[in-house]
């Protein structure tokens, strides 16, 4: 309710307040055509590319592509004359020799998957624990300490809510991790009934070796017990000895509070991990402002997707990566072209601006968590961060609808200023009239959105953002992901709207107003 409300004023207040169309804005706001769009997204994201994955080939390609198009604008090289920046990663191959229960062989990318980089380990053990949804109130006082755990990964039912049952975390149940992984335990089995589909679809993207940032001074090993992602059905092999389902057993948790449950189930887990570097580098294009050339707008948008499917009699194995995110970089390109004409005409920036090309975005926004650490214009005078991430296609809840081709979701932009959330609605009702939805602006939501793209390294540093999205569709992550399904208008005029608020960004007399607090 507080966000619908939040929504309503806003959206009356820029309305009301909408003014008239500035004529030297539209004309280069119209440089940004379904035609240059297509011309751009037709070679980032060819086959040529290979799906551009952070550490190979293909996204070499790419940063060298969009490094010439900067070039080719006139764009500054801002890092020590480069327009790389390089992203030290280390490469984590996981290798999991051995996963039994009760003498039952389960297979990783199968029937489970593990997240984050762990000390070698060899577990066995002869039971575990079923703590339910991981409560206070359901632990007690058992002692967990080297014991394997059995934990719903769900939200809980509450009277009056409507819990998340996504396998993603929220921000609840992250902190019942934290909570559960203090009690000591040799790991945890988080089940839940998506596992299955997930791996079915992103089984590559969530199986393949993790990348991590390689810091200067090495971390602390990771001591944490390790988080296993795992089906119902192994789920339902663990507390077999029971006699029961893992179905009962939640359904039980669910509607009271059950102490913890010891099963004498036999588990063994062992698995090691292999180290690797891995080059990889952000692309920057810059332009100087003139009287506040000291501020820095930046607009991003990562390049990287996640490369070739393994199975090699695969009929497509290019994951393309159009819409994700070959649009949004498409996007920027096409905004810097319409700035560096203004420049050229001599209607350039007040505010500097920087054109980012984030890498490793799809390995958990290392390119942009690593500028945010090593900013080559200092965060506390950038002003906004607009990232793009997916623009060229319809989302799930607008096919079939009258404004399917007229729509973007935005995310973030009231969480630390209102201010700039008015003057994205202002720019939106004095040019490109698109349904400027905000479904998913809370950082609650299930999906996550707002803690799933590249703007969000800026707003946890305290710099206020917008995110542009069109939502998910059956092709996200998919080899389906090509240039023939992107919809060029839209796209075009999705652009033009992050143009023309950047546009009044870069030239109003003053600076967004911070006055939110980022969300963790």
């Amino acid at each position: 309710m507080k966000k619908l409300y939040l929504w309503v004023f806003t959206s009356a207040f820029a309305l009301t307040a909408c003014a008239q169309q500035n004529p030297t804005v539209v004309k280069y706001a119209n440089l940004i055509t379904a035609d240059d769009a297509k011309k751009h997204l037709s070679i980032l994201a060819s086959d040529a590319f290979e799906g551009r994955e952070t550490g190979t080939p293909g996204a070499q390609k790419a940063a060298n592509y969009i490094a010439a198009e900067f070039k080719k604008l006139g764009l500054e090289a801002p890092v020590n004359g480069s327009y790389f920046l390089d992203v030290p990663l280390t490469q984590n191959a996981l290798k999991v020799t051995a996963f039994t229960v009760n003498q039952k062989t389960f297979e990783y990318g199968q029937d489970f998957f593990l997240n984050g980089a762990y000390p070698d380990n060899n577990i066995n053990v002869n039971d575990v624990v079923f703590v339910g949804y991981g409560t206070d109130s359901e632990i007690g006082s058992t002692d967990l300490t080297g014991k394997i755990l059995l934990w719903i990964n769900e939200d809980k039912p509450q009277a009056g809510t409507t819990p998340s049952t996504s396998y993603r975390l929220t921000a609840s149940r992250t902190k019942t991790i934290k909570y559960l992984q203090s009690k000591n335990p040799a790991a945890i089995l988080a089940a839940n009934p998506g596992i299955a589909g997930a791996l079915n679809r992103f089984g590559k993207s969530v199986t393949s070796p993790r990348l991590t940032l390689k810091h200067a001074v090495a971390k602390p090993a990771n001591t944490n017990a390790p988080v296993f992602n795992i089906t119902t059905a192994l789920a339902d092999e663990l507390v077999k000895p029971v006699g029961k389902t893992y179905d009962e057993l939640k359904t039980a948790s669910t509607a009271a509070v059950v102490p913890t449950l010891t099963i004498k189930s036999s588990i063994t887990i062992n698995y090691s991990t292999t180290k690797s570097d891995v080059k990889a580098v952000d692309v920057l294009g810059y332009m100087p402002g003139t009287d506040l050339k000291n501020e820095v707008l930046i607009f991003s948008a990562h390049y990287d997707h996640i490369g070739l499917n393994p199975e090699a009699s695969a009929k497509d194995r290019v994951n393309n990566g159009a819409d994700d995110d070959g649009s949004g970089t498409t996007g920027i390109l096409e905004i810097a072209r319409a700035f560096a004409k203004a420049k050229k005409d001599g209607h350039g920036p007040r505010r500097s601006i920087l054109f980012l090309g984030n890498v490793g975005e799809e390995k958990g926004l290392l390119g942009s968590e690593y500028y945010s650490e090593h900013p080559v214009f200092p965060l506390a005078s950038t002003i906004t961060d607009l990232n793009i991430d997916m623009i060229g296609r319809v989302g799930y809840e607008y096919i079939g609808k009258p404004d399917s081709a007229n729509y973007v979701y935005a995310i973030g932009s009231a969480m630390l200023s209102k201010e700039l959330h008015n003057i994205g609605e202002q720019a939106n009702n004095t040019y490109t009239q698109l349904r400027l939805d905000y479904k998913y602006d809370d950082p609650d939501d299930p999906n996550r959105f707002y803690y799933r793209s590249d703007h969000y390294n800026f707003a946890k540093h305290g710099v206020p953002i917008i995110f542009y999205f069109n939502g998910v569709h059956d092709d996200y992550h998919q080899p389906g992901d090509e240039v023939s399904k992107i919809n060029f208008p839209l796209l075009a005029k999705r652009a033009q709207l992050v143009f023309y608020t950047g546009w009044e960004l870069a030239n109003r007399d003053k600076r967004p107003l911070v006055d939110g607090k980022a969300s963790e």
